[in-house]
């Protein structure tokens, strides 16, 4: 893999944002950029393969995290506020003025890191200062993007925190495979029995549900239209298809989800260590630039609200402890 940098532009304060172009020896290539540490494209066979902008005022603009890597802890927290070690702390109401979503209002999404050239890829490292949006401790996030031969974008993520936290690190990129339209005809198949039921601010409760008998079953191919608007509460309540699926447990590698572009001919599968995954069909996608359900998005998290829920693995990162996960998005 060969790793190059240029300048992608300013923001409105004036601080450079870097690009860096990853690219293997069969011409793929992947451009990740110093804001947000978003994968800004990703060119397989001649088709863009994310959705992305052309200019960090757009990036800026942007309220939908694309191609981001989002924390301290993405995905819901209800009530914008959580327990830990005895103590209540509550935390930014970004989501609809209840709920915490991806971070809160400072998130990773927004920030500027710091860039490294690695043999083993490019690192990309973050700071949150104590109490930024809420959260107890100094984190320090760092995540390693490599781009293998086999076309497979690894992502490693690591943090660190001087006092107890939560951390639930994610990418935040929208795909669609065939390079543009919408994602309706895309096939897709979600290797997940159950899934998280969640209520119409897309909090769940602790229910863990069977996708047996429901549109939810994603366990065989199907089209992502096929259900997608079915009368049923889950999909009534999200627009279409925003839910986490259960994959396991976490640290084990698990093959998550398939996806086939309809006209392309390109396939995406996704792996990863973490022990839940959010698909999000981009329901609420409308900027002008990118429409409804014009990019799917494949999260891998610890289950959305799970601080809050006794029988949910928890997102907690100990004091001096280090929290590593695994998620490799590979294409065909």
């Amino acid at each position: 893999m060969n790793i190059t940098k240029n300048n992608f532009g300013k923001t409105a304060e004036g601080k450079i944002i870097e690009v860096y172009e990853l690219k293997n020896s069969i011409g793929t290539t992947v451009k990740i950029i110093s804001y947000g540490a978003r994968v800004a494209s990703w060119i397989f066979k001649g088709v863009e393969v994310v959705l992305g902008y052309e200019t960090v005022a757009e990036y800026e603009a942007d309220d939908t995290y694309k191609g981001a890597v989002v924390g301290r802890c993405a995905n819901r927290i209800g009530g914008a506020k959580f327990e830990l070690n005895g103590k209540i702390f509550e935390i930014d109401k970004n989501d609809g003025g209840k709920n915490h979503l991806h971070g809160g209002f400072n998130g990773f999404e927004k920030k500027i890191w710091s860039a490294e050239i690695l043999p083993e890829g490019l690192k990309l490292s973050v700071e949150s200062p104590d109490g930024e949006g809420g959260y107890p401790g100094n984190f320090k996030a760092e995540v390693i993007y490599n781009l293998t031969d086999k076309n497979s974008l690894e992502i490693f993520y690591s943090a660190t925190s001087d006092a107890d936290t939560l951390c639930n690190l994610t990418n935040h990129s929208y795909f669609n495979l065939d390079g543009g339209g919408d994602i309706l005809n895309h096939k897709i198949q979600i290797f997940a029995d159950s899934y998280t039921w969640a209520n119409v601010e897309s909090v769940p409760d602790g229910r863990i549900l069977s996708v047996e008998g429901t549109p939810m079953d994603l366990r065989k191919l199907k089209k992502i239209g096929e259900h997608i608007d079915d009368d049923f509460d889950e999909l009534n309540f999200g627009r279409g298809y925003d839910h986490n699926y259960c994959l396991g447990k976490f640290g084990e590698m698990k093959k998550a989800a398939y996806v086939e572009g309809a006209k392309s001919g390109i396939k995406l599968t996704v792996e990863t260590e973490m022990p839940g995954i959010q698909f999000y069909a981009g329901n609420w996608l409308n900027d002008k630039k990118f429409g409804k359900r014009s990019g799917f998005a494949l999260e891998s998290q610890f289950y959305p609200n799970a601080i809050n829920l006794p029988n949910f693995d928890k997102p907690i990162l100990k004091a001096g402890e280090t929290f590593k996960s695994k998620t490799i998005y590979t294409l065909s």
